[in-house]
């Protein structure tokens, strides 16, 4: 081996150890680097998993305060129709009251009771239509399950076999969505009657 090649050799084996002397000194920082890059990468986690949890907090709260909004806003339309059943209950029992002791009641006007009755239903009627419910038609119509509940089979000609032949309970909707079913009874095409005195 030559001189040169010797000295070449020499300072290849310095630059080498030279590297690695300069890599051994960096892995302390690169360890550090790497530990504040968890821990800001940790704390940034912890933040937002905070917020998620206070978001989640106030769609709660907004959530139910509107159904409770909601819900009052129904209740006072329906303390209006109680209003007016008890001014009725109240007109009726005012004029069977009795003039004095022992004296007989007056008989209760049914025209006027009736009269009353209907206001209400008007009433209660409109503060339905107010929140979009309304009846579903039923008697006459064919009978679909989704919007029907069969409760019995009727024997009959004036409907069709297979519609709606009796309305048992108005069913209602509220907007595009079935709120109650209409209770029905669903026609049957009438027996066939026997000719009389038939025979050989």
């Amino acid at each position: 081996m030559t001189d040169e090649q010797q000295e070449d050799g020499a300072n290849g084996a310095g630059a080498s150890n030279g590297a690695g002397g300069a890599g051994a000194g960096q892995a302390p920082n690169s360890v550090e680097a790497l530990t504040a890059e968890r821990d800001e990468i940790k704390d940034r986690m912890l933040r937002i998993a905070a917020e998620f949890e206070n978001w989640k907090r106030r769609a709660r709260k907004e959530q139910d305060d509107a159904e409770a909004k909601a819900r009052e806003a129904v209740l006072r339309d329906m303390l209006d129709v109680v209003d007016n059943l008890e001014r009725a209950v109240g007109a009726f029992e005012g004029n069977n009251a009795g003039t004095g002791k022992g004296a007989p009641a007056p008989a209760p006007d049914g025209a006027a009771v009736l009269k009353g009755v209907n206001l209400v239903l008007r009433l209660f009627q409109s503060k339905l239509e107010r929140y979009n419910v309304k009846p579903i038609a039923a008697r006459g119509e064919p009978f679909d399950p989704k919007i029907h509940e069969a409760i019995s089979r009727v024997e009959t000609a004036d409907v069709p076999p297979g519609a709606v032949a009796v309305e048992l309970q108005r069913g209602y909707r509220i907007g595009e969505r079935l709120l109650r079913p209409a209770m029905v009874s669903v026609a049957t095409a009438p027996a066939a009657k026997t000719p009389e005195g038939g025979g050989a």
